[in-house]
């Protein structure tokens, strides 16, 4: 045998995508002209659980109705608090070999507001955020904004809020300093200077005047509460019962002269979690039942429940398990989860923190991750190798293009996703996603063809 046939016979390198599989590359085209358009739709978790449900209730699924056994290829669903979602499609196989399950999250790196959000300083009212999740502070300056979220009233009903997406909304922007003034921020540190509270949203400059000459506290301030009012009916108070968040305003676009590439706000985890959806909306006939997780609060560890730190997928899998007269315990032991979260693509302009050899590069398909965390693997699921085999073949079967991915270098930092709070509920689990550049910015980039390949990964592990 030849050095070159024993090279080849040993060795393996990830493949091109569209060159390994170019029948793919028009179809994902196709596929990713309806992610953008969900994408710019569903910036918020709300968002995104109201508009799947549009999907699902098309697609013929129900509300899942306690106690009562459905027959293969019957589809339902479960919406929690509004801001998760658990869809099935019921399987052939008794339910006590396991299900097959795909996690994935919904909400995004943003700016919360705050509880009493709303101050004037100098003739200037501002909104004072809360910025949720792993951000860059700096790169949230500039940048032109809209506002999402619902005002709950006293009476309990929601006023929903969308400002800022539609031609002809008014925006909204965090300010930085000139470069003419600029001399002492830039020798800070980029975690200096733009700070936490440094992140004061622009809302007005006009004040309120009226006929008397009565001198009004703060009446830029009370302009924009006037517009609001006339608007939604709130008053300051209301902001205490409401959950707003501020997320940029451009909509996803193509990227490049080829338009391989998609670029938007909110693509970790919405760029697995569309693909998701789409793939348990076309489980027709699944072996095995599905039960695929829309989740939220990933993004500050999976808390509160509507996040994966919670036990409600577990009640969702033993209200199965019971309905069935099954054993849950067996349920959720012969269960296997893709754990499906973005990873890090390898950016040429920073190689310095990342190991090359175990990097996942934009294009090549999607990202098989065996396990994240930080460091000495601290926050990490670590998929055994038996798990590893079997979706490896799984992918390989259904000739999806894959790649292993880490993120970065052992000792520059790392993350971690929903897979260590679903393998404590003893389920086998792995993380399976798309590489994204520009990860927790706001305008992050991936690729067409890792979109479509996720995609393909899901649908043939409901196969």
């Amino acid at each position: 045998m030849t050095a070159k046939e024993l090279q080849k016979e040993l060795t393996w390198e990830f493949p091109d995508v569209a060159k390994a599989a170019p029948d793919q590359v028009k179809a994902a085209y196709d596929f990713a002209e309806g992610y953008k358009d969900f994408l710019g739709k569903a910036k918020t978790e709300r968002e995104f659980t109201e508009e799947s449900v549009k999907l699902l209730d098309e697609a013929g699924y129900r509300p899942i109705e306690k106690g009562k056994t459905y027959q293969p290829g019957d589809k339902v669903y479960y919406v929690n608090r509004g801001k998760s979602l658990i869809m099935t499609t019921f399987g052939k196989k008794p339910m006590e070999e396991g299900l097959r399950l795909n996690a994935a999250h919904i909400d995004s790196p943003r700016l919360d507001l705050k509880a009493q959000p709303l101050f004037e300083k100098d003739g200037i009212a501002y909104f004072k955020p809360h910025y949720y999740g792993g951000i860059r502070k700096y790169q949230w300056v500039t940048v032109p904004l809209a506002m999402h979220g619902v005002f709950v009233k006293k009476d309990g009903s929601v006023i929903k809020l969308n400002v800022g997406e539609e031609p002809g909304d008014p925006m909204f922007l965090i300010t930085d300093l000139l470069p003419h003034l600029g001399a002492k921020q830039n020798g800070k540190k980029l975690t200096e200077a733009i700070t936490g509270e440094d992140l004061n949203i622009v809302v007005g400059s006009l004040p309120f005047v009226d006929d008397s000459d009565e001198k009004i506290k703060e009446p830029v301030k009370l302009k924009a509460l006037e517009l609001l009012h006339e608007k939604y009916g709130v008053t300051e108070r209301d902001f205490l019962r409401a959950e707003i968040e501020f997320v940029p305003a451009a909509k996803p676009v193509d990227i490049g002269f080829d338009r391989s590439m998609i670029g938007g706000y909110g693509q970790d985890d919405k760029v697995c979690a569309y693909p998701a959806l789409i793939a348990e909306i076309e489980a027709k006939d699944p072996e095995y039942t599905t039960v695929t997780v829309l989740t939220d609060k990933e993004e500050i560890g999976s808390e509160g429940n509507t996040g994966l730190n919670s036990d409600y997928m577990l009640h969702y899998i033993e209200d199965l398990a019971a309905a069935y007269r099954a054993d849950v315990r067996e349920v959720l032991r012969n269960s296997i989860c893709l754990s499906s979260d973005v990873g890090a693509a390898f950016d040429p302009t920073f190689p310095q923190v990342f190991e090359k050899n175990n990097s996942a590069f934009l294009g090549k398909g999607v990202s098989l991750i065996k396990y994240t965390g930080s460091r000495g693997k601290s926050g990490s699921n670590d998929a055994s190798a038996e798990l590893m085999n079997r979706i490896m073949n799984i992918l390989d079967d259904h000739n999806v293009m894959w790649q292993a991915g880490e993120l970065g270098k052992v000792d520059e930092g790392g993350g971690g996703t929903v897979a260590k709070f679903v393998a404590g509920k003893d389920i086998n689990v792995v993380d399976l996603g798309v590489p994204v550049l520009c990860m927790h910015s706001p305008f992050e980039l991936t690729s067409k063809m890792d979109v479509y390949s996720a995609y393909l990964a899901y649908k043939a592990f409901y196969d």
